[in-house]
């Protein structure tokens, strides 16, 4: 079966370009995100999978997998594959983009892909394992000089001493693109590379963060062996965080997302799977409630089709 991928385009109440509306959006594309996608198509439901890079993903990085049911000893990656490979030959649309947000108005969702517009009557989040904050005091000056989209808040601090903390070399383009912006740049990546080129105005510093500081808003970010002066800082993950993604989600006592016996979120129309929605952390768990997402989104799109008519 194939999917039908979307080549119309319209444009929203802003002026804003976008494609056709999907049935449903998945962000993530690893063992619960896929796993929703194939069943979605299964039920003849249009979808697209928004995907960081396969090797970001935490199944990738296992040696060898012992417990999913027919794949003893297997590699993380060739299993990784594997799914990639499931998807593909069923039409599934895997964009390479990382959403920066999304929100609902009325029964539609429209998805922020590094500025590419998505719409969907549904969204399934399986960004994985929940991210821990990375500095001391970080959650408490999110919003007052702490950043996770270089895009979103830039324009901020044009002229200022901003710090970017990269986890992944996807973030020197974001540390580019802000070095246009800012009076003087830090750049702290947390990956193992050797050659960095910047403009004048960047500095390179491989030690680890600890700590952040501040009054009302940052003033501070400290190391193991100094404290630097700055105005802002721009943490950027391989994902977003999901309560940065969209507003208004419950979680757990444990920094899950909290989800009912069908995967449905706080949020109608949006669901979630796998590690993102608790422990334990398996392949097995991840994909069966991926296809529970996948089926309740399935439905949930029939149910607005419907109210529509």
């Amino acid at each position: 079966m194939i999917v039908l991928k979307y080549t119309l385009y319209g444009y929203n109440n802003i002026g804003v370009k976008l494609k056709m509306i999907y049935d449903c959006a998945v962000i993530g594309a690893g063992p619960a995100g896929l796993s929703a996608a194939i069943n979605l198509a299964q039920t003849n439901r249009s979808v697209v999978v928004f995907s960081t890079k396969e090797e970001d993903s935490s199944i990738y990085r296992a040696p060898e997998v012992n417990n999913y049911l027919g794949f003893y000893g297997v590699a993380g990656k060739e299993l990784l594959r594997a799914f990639y490979d499931h998807a593909k030959k069923m039409g599934i649309e895997i964009v390479h983009r990382k959403v920066i947000n999304f929100y609902k108005s009325g029964d539609i969702f429209t998805i922020n892909a590094n500025n590419e517009f998505y719409e969907a009557y549904s969204v399934i989040l399986a960004i994985g394992t929940p991210k821990k904050t990375l500095l001391e005091n970080e959650a408490e000056f999110v919003g007052r000089g702490i950043s996770y989209c270089a895009v979103c808040d830039g324009m901020l601090y044009k002229g200022r001493t901003i710090a970017v903390i990269g986890e992944a070399i996807e973030a020197e383009e974001e540390a580019e693109y802000l070095s246009e912006l800012a009076k003087k740049l830090y750049y702290i990546p947390l990956y193992k590379k050797n050659e960095f080129h910047f403009k004048d105005n960047v500095e390179v510093i491989l030690s680890r963060p600890r700590s952040v500081y501040g009054e009302d808003f940052v003033n501070a970010l400290e190391f193991e062996d100094r404290i630097l002066n700055v105005d802002g800082i721009f943490i950027i993950r391989k994902t977003m965080p999901a309560d940065q993604l969209i507003y208004g989600l419950e979680f757990t006592e444990d920094g899950h997302i909290k989800v009912d016996s069908k995967m449905q979120t706080s949020i109608e129309g949006l669901f979630a799977a796998g590690d993102v929605v608790g422990r334990p952390y398996q392949v097995a768990k991840a994909v069966g409630e991926g296809q529970i997402a996948g089926l309740s989104a399935s439905t949930y799109v029939k149910m607005v089709k419907e109210k529509q008519k």
